[in-house]
């Protein structure tokens, strides 16, 4: 990974002139398909047999909650300018953090900061640039971003962040974002990789120390669904989870599809698996799997693949924090 330089650090705002969730409430499916559509996407977070959905409809007002998972103090953060999600482990150097945004971007990524020190976290670093806990690291979570539909049919007892307050959240601040040539001005400050367009979402991946980039458009063009499966992971994508950065009305945002990353194997067996038609399924026993990594039906009905931690970005952000990734050429 890249190495901080302060002269890419941007001021916008003031800090929690983005104010994060601090004590976020969850509701039933039901509830939330009251106001989401069965293609909002959502980012979701398992533990164990349970799942929670965070939608990017508030993520994106928000960028930053602050929760716990099982007994795990975790910092959910959305960046929509670089269309990055990523769950941290708030526990570093025997402190257990609070976060908020400090109102500054860092390669056109969101930069967090916490009250306890004041430190600044470049998210996509998740490492303390600056500040009294410079050097300190957070261990990431895995998570994935999946359309409402499929999270709520792969986890039927799934639980989703209600939105706080009165607010609807139904539009996005950043019409026609990702149909732009490169990011807003000003808030990317070195030199843009030409490898790919930059507002190309990828599933960026880093196996054994070496990054890896899975672009969308190379994924699309094998199907929806696709899978890849090489070394100890395997990439599924498809979907039919919505851009939030695209119209006016979220609900309206074009189709982009969503990734997940898992390893190969599940009960103490490794699987091989394979897309044909709509369905992703193992060699091994033809279970059917969800983009979620879980069995819908077969003789592995109810197994999870364990996560891999992935993160779906613009390749601008990807390549700028992980210069030296390769690019699977599809």
């Amino acid at each position: 990974m890249a190495g901080f330089n302060p002269k890419f650090l941007v001021d916008v705002l003031s800090p929690d002139d983005i104010p994060p969730i601090t004590a976020p409430q969850f509701g039933s499916l039901g509830q939330a398909a009251e106001w989401l559509g069965p293609d909002a996407p959502v980012l979701v977070l398992r533990d164990g047999s349970s799942a929670r959905a965070y939608p990017l409809a508030i993520l994106e007002v928000h960028e930053v909650v602050d929760d716990l998972l099982g007994a795990t103090p975790v910092a959910i953060t959305y960046s929509p300018i670089a269309n990055a999600a990523v769950v941290f482990d708030r526990r570093t150097r025997g402190l257990t953090l609070t976060f908020g945004t400090s109102g500054k971007v860092y390669q056109s990524d969101l930069v967090l900061y916490d009250r306890e020190t004041k430190s600044l976290w470049p998210q996509m670093f998740a490492a303390a640039s600056a500040g009294q806990l410079k050097g300190a690291t957070l261990v990431t979570v895995p998570s994935q971003i999946a359309s409402f539909a499929d999270f709520a049919a792969a986890f039927p007892d799934g639980k989703v962040l209600t939105r706080p307050g009165s607010a609807i959240y139904d539009i996005t601040p950043y019409i026609g974002y990702d149909s732009r040539a490169a990011p807003y001005q000003g808030f990317f400050q070195g030199l843009l990789d030409k490898r790919m367009p930059a507002m190309e979402r990828v599933v960026g991946v880093v196996d054994g120390g070496v990054a890896r980039a899975f672009p969308y458009t190379a994924l699309r063009a094998r199907g929806n669904p696709a899978v890849v499966q090489e070394g100890d992971f395997a990439v599924f994508w498809g979907g039919t989870a919505r851009s939030p950065l695209n119209t006016f009305h979220i609900a309206g945002g074009r189709i982009v599809g969503s990734s997940g990353v898992f390893k190969p194997e599940a009960r103490g067996r490794a699987l091989h698996f394979r897309a044909a038609g709509t369905t992703i399924r193992d060699q091994e026993t033809g279970s059917v799997w969800s983009l979620e990594g879980r069995a819908l039906s077969g003789p592995l009905k109810g197994a999870e693949l364990p996560e891999v931690q992935h993160v779906d970005a613009f390749w601008f952000a990807w390549a700028a924090f992980e210069p030296t990734t390769t690019v699977w050429p599809g």
